[in-house]
């Protein structure tokens, strides 16, 4: 019981907060460096989730800088930013830690 009552409890709060920003900010513009500030915010929640899977080896939780992961990632890396292809990308990376892994 105590545990659908936490889920229950976080459910809310989460609904409340998102609700708040919409009911309180409603008619106003937000300065400039507000809306460019939010504008970074999901590149670096990415950054933020896929960093450790990459810079860290599983299991021990070490830093491992000879990782079949972390090649992957910087080969697919560097060809997001060369062609600007998803199918490229995911074909490189996916192909290279397959060879290496």
């Amino acid at each position: 019981m105590s545990t659908w009552l936490l889920i229950l409890g976080v459910g809310a709060g989460s609904l409340l907060l998102r609700a708040s920003s919409l009911v309180l900010l409603r008619g106003r513009k937000l300065p400039d460096s507000v809306t460019l500030s939010l504008g970074l915010v999901p590149a670096s929640v990415l950054a933020a989730l896929i960093a450790p899977e990459l810079l860290y080896a599983r299991g021990t939780g070490a830093f491992d800088p000879f990782s079949p992961r972390l090649a992957a990632g910087l080969v697919a890396a560097a060809v997001a930013w060369k062609t600007r292809n998803l199918l490229w990308t995911l074909i490189a990376g996916l192909g290279l830690l397959l060879l290496l892994g």
